[in-house]
């Protein structure tokens, strides 16, 4: 049965192309939804550009016909303008002056008059309440949604004793390995190009070897005994982080990593990315690009003082400190001597080997030869991330970094963020590496992965 989908503004703001995401079902748009995007669309950032998008869309689909009366759409249904139901009544402690409730209004009306099935889309929680109040059906955007359970890029399996002892020489095809239920049923897992493997020997638990999948096999990690930088590996996280980050971008364009704070996420990035440039210089990249996202920040950079790496410095503040651990790794002579600590921090971005910059300063640019680290992307929406990882040029390696359980940013959850979408969308590309690390593998203090587990 054909369905009405009424859309909220907010579902617009964060994919303009949603008009096209309900197949052959109605779209409606009420008219505040209309004056809601006027009102947004002089806004600076990425609200103000998807503003645009979505009405520069709305006047494509205007020179094909009448909005009031309904314009077919590509995919078989039709999108319309609502502006009526002004005198529809709700309950008295729903005002009609808030832009919400004449959404919820049109809904009601829209009831009234037809058979079909009224549907409210709405990216705002509280809408979605107030409208389950009033008996009116409200549902969540999920075109862009990834799975509850989000891949990981690491598995762990058992294979036989003989094949155990060969895996240095020829490696182990996937079919050869297994996993047991909670039953102790065994079953072969389904793994994935690139997904980081922890192999046990099946006679013996404790023999484990660190691998990755690569045409059907798993071969040994090319990069396990390397110390980027003076770091080394603490966990199996950590080496598998090492090897994605040590590849060239050639082969390893875009890498992802998820974890909670205190995993050294940044701290193994930058140390990849400076052993590249300083220690071992292979000519490789040109120079190390952050860009560190932040919801309030991208909008309100032009009224900070100071020219952009003044305004954006206090964003920074976190790879400065990553940065001071590595430039001085000796814990007890780190602050003898601050000034010559700072002094070598400023020659290195005095030489432009490291530039930070601003999420929406990257629109538009071709970056190539750059180790470009994306710190907290989890607050990045999908469309950011699309960007982002399309302006990669010749040479470029991309890397993600965030925690999707901790959002800062408006309609965006664990399911919706750019990083979880580029994790799952990315999954089984032969350009794309992940690791996940788990809660285990916290490094920042014992505190820290206490509080991870119980908090």
């Amino acid at each position: 049965m054909v369905k009405i989908y009424v859309i909220d503004t907010n579902v617009l703001i964060q994919a303009p192309y949603a008009i096209y995401c309900f197949d052959d079902n109605q779209v409606v748009l009420p008219l505040v939804v209309m004056e809601e995007l006027d009102n947004l669309k002089k806004s600076e950032g990425e609200r103000g550009s998807n503003a645009r998008k979505t009405i520069r869309i709305l006047e494509q689909l205007r020179q094909k016909g009448d909005l009031l009366n309904g314009v077919e759409l590509k995919n078989g249904g039709t999108l319309r303008v609502e502006k009526n139901f002004v005198n529809i009544e709700l309950p008295h402690d729903l005002p009609e002056d808030k832009m919400d409730n004449r959404i919820l209004k049109v809904c009601r009306g829209l009831e009234n008059q037809n058979p079909e099935q009224v549907v409210l889309v709405t990216k705002d929680i509280l809408l979605r309440i107030k409208a389950q109040m009033i008996g009116i059906r409200a549902e969540d955007f999920t075109t862009e949604q990834v799975e509850e359970e989000q891949y990981t890029g690491r598995i762990e399996v058992y294979v036989p004793e003989e094949l155990f002892q060969n895996f240095g020489k020829d490696g182990i095809p996937i079919q050869a390995v297994y996993e047991s239920d909670e039953y102790g049923k065994q079953y072969t897992p389904e793994l994935v190009e690139n997904e980081f493997v922890i192999i046990k020997a099946d006679q013996s638990t404790k023999k484990t070897q660190l691998g990755r999948v690569e045409n059907g096999v798993i071969k040994k990690l090319d990069y396990k005994k390397s110390s980027p930088y003076g770091v080394k590996p603490r966990n199996a996280g950590q080496y598998f982080l090492q090897e994605a980050l040590m590849q060239p971008a050639e082969k390893a364009p875009l890498v992802i990593v998820k974890g909670m704070a205190g995993t050294s996420k940044t701290f193994y990035s930058l140390a990849v990315g400076l052993e590249k440039l300083l220690n071992n210089p292979s000519g490789e990249y040109r120079r190390i690009l952050i860009c560190r996202p932040n919801a309030q920040f991208d909008s309100d950079i032009g009224f900070l003082p100071g020219d952009e790496q003044e305004k954006i410095s206090p964003l920074m503040r976190p790879i400065i400190d990553n940065l001071e651990q590595l430039i001085d790794s000796n814990e007890e002579e780190r602050y003898k001597d601050e000034a010559e600590l700072q002094g070598k921090i400023d020659e290195i971005f005095g030489r432009n080997l490291i530039q930070m910059e601003a999420l929406n300063f990257i629109r538009g640019r071709s970056i190539v030869k750059t180790y470009l680290i994306i710190d907290e992307a989890q607050n990045m929406t999908p469309n950011q991330v699309k960007g982002i990882i399309t302006r990669a040029g010749k040479d470029t390696k991309i890397i993600l970094l965030g925690d999707p359980k901790q959002i800062d940013r408006s309609f965006l959850d664990e399911r919706t963020n750019g990083l979880s979408y580029a994790s799952e969308h990315m999954k089984g590309s032969p350009l794309c590496w992940q690791i996940s690390f788990t809660a285990e593998e916290c490094e920042r203090s014992i505190l820290a992965m206490d509080a991870i587990k119980r908090l």
